[in-house]
């Protein structure tokens, strides 16, 4: 049988690519999702010595050791992705050796020429401001960009809670987590772009028009 198409977005925190990811399930349908980013906060609230040490490494907006991403994205894929089942990796892979693991992994699950690598690219300023200024809803969690007509929201537009800043949003995280971006994901960027496996997508543009720039690069 034909391998189902698979996706990977990478990006600077706030470019929106949970958002497009989401989109993309919508839009095809039949794709088992995985955030990273929900998998380190899952993991931060069970009580182990390693959840307790990634509660302290999430509060200063750092990513914990390289292999424990993989390990995490790994297990959830193996343990849950089904045969006739695409998937979408929101934020990862993050680093180069994270990404060859990853590349070892599709061609396990022969779906290396099926991924379509993603990054949703906004400047490290775009970026700042964004995640300087998203809120989060204090009854069901959700996470309200600062983008478009989000902007102008008082309250949750899904349950009408109260927004609040996220934790992890101080302007010292943010720092930290975009510090990370240019020494540790640029070279993955580059790393995709020596094999012509990146589709790079501006993110500096309303949601709609990112996910159709999204659609055009698929074609």
């Amino acid at each position: 049988m034909n391998k189902p198409f698979n996706f990977t977005f990478i990006g600077r925190s706030g470019s929106g690519k949970g958002t497009q990811a989401k989109l993309l399930m919508k839009h095809f349908g039949n794709l088992f999702y995985v955030s990273t980013g929900d998998l380190f906060r899952d993991l931060s609230k069970a009580d182990t010595d390693t959840s307790i040490r990634i509660q302290k490494i999430l509060k200063q907006g750092g990513l914990p050791f390289d292999d424990l991403s993989s390990t995490l994205w790994m297990h959830e894929l193996a343990y849950n992705l089904k045969e006739n089942e695409g998937f979408i990796l929101d934020g990862a892979p993050r680093r180069v050796n994270e990404a060859q693991t990853l590349d070892r992994f599709l061609d396990f699950l022969e779906r290396k020429e099926t991924t379509f690598n993603l990054l949703v690219d906004i400047s490290r300023e775009e970026a700042f401001n964004r995640l300087s200024k998203r809120r989060l809803c204090k009854k069901c969690g959700r996470l309200i960009p600062w983008v478009g007509e989000f902007k102008e929201l008082k309250v949750c537009d899904k349950c009408g809670g109260e927004l609040i800043t996220r934790a992890d949003d101080s302007p010292e995280a943010i720092k930290s987590r975009l510090d990370y971006y240019e020494e540790r994901v640029v070279p993955t960027v580059k790393y995709y772009e020596e094999q012509s496996r990146l589709l790079k997508i501006n993110g500096e543009q309303s949601i709609e028009d990112v996910f159709k720039d999204i659609l055009k690069a698929l074609k």
